[in-house]
C-alpha cells in the first residue's frame, strides 16, 4: 500500500471515529495531492508534501510564539520515514566515503544524500561533514 493510499484510508477512519483534528489534517494533505499533475503520487513526492506542510506549520507556530509540537505536526510526521541517526550517518560516511576523491568534504553530500534519500536531513549531514 502506498503512502497516498494509507493516508486516504486513515482519512476515512478518522471521519468514522469523528477525530476532527486528524480528519482536517489529512484533508489538507489530500488537498495538496489534488494539486499534483497525476492522480497517483509516488511515496517520495508524498514525503516531500508532508515535510513541506510540517515545516510551514512549524514556521507559523514559531512566528506566533507558540510551542512547535502541535498535534497537526505529529500527525504529519507519523507518515514520514524514520530518520537516520547521527551515528548511522557517521558510520556510513566512515565506511563508504573516501574524502581524497573530493576537492572538499561538502562535495560528498551528493553521494551521502543519494544513499540515504529522504531518511537523512541535509542540514544534519552538513553539520556532520563540517565536524569531521
Amino acid at each position: 500500500m502506498t503512502l497516498q493510499e494509507q493516508i486516504k484510508k486513515d482519512l476515512m477512519q478518522a471521519m468514522k471515529a469523528k477525530d476532527e483534528v486528524k480528519k482536517n489534517t489529512l484533508r489538507v494533505v489530500m488537498g495538496e495531492f489534488a494539486r499534483a499533475e497525476t492522480k497517483a503520487i509516488s511515496d517520495d513526492d508524498v514525503v516531500k508534501v508532508l515535510k513541506k506542510l510540517a515545516k510551514s506549520e512549524r514556521e507559523t507556530l514559531a512566528h506566533s510564539g507558540q510551542p512547535a509540537d502541535s498535534r497537526y505536526i505529529k500527525i504529519l510526521e507519523s507518515y514520514l520515514p524514520q530518520m537516520a541517526s547521527d551515528d548511522a550517518l557517521r558510520q556510513w560516511i566512515d565506511g563508504n566515503i573516501d574524502f581524497s576523491a573530493y576537492k572538499n568534504k561538502m562535495q560528498a553530500m551528493k553521494d551521502i544524500m543519494g544513499h540515504f534519500g529522504s531518511t537523512a536531513d541535509g542540514s544534519r549531514v552538513k553539520d556532520i561533514l563540517q565536524n569531521l
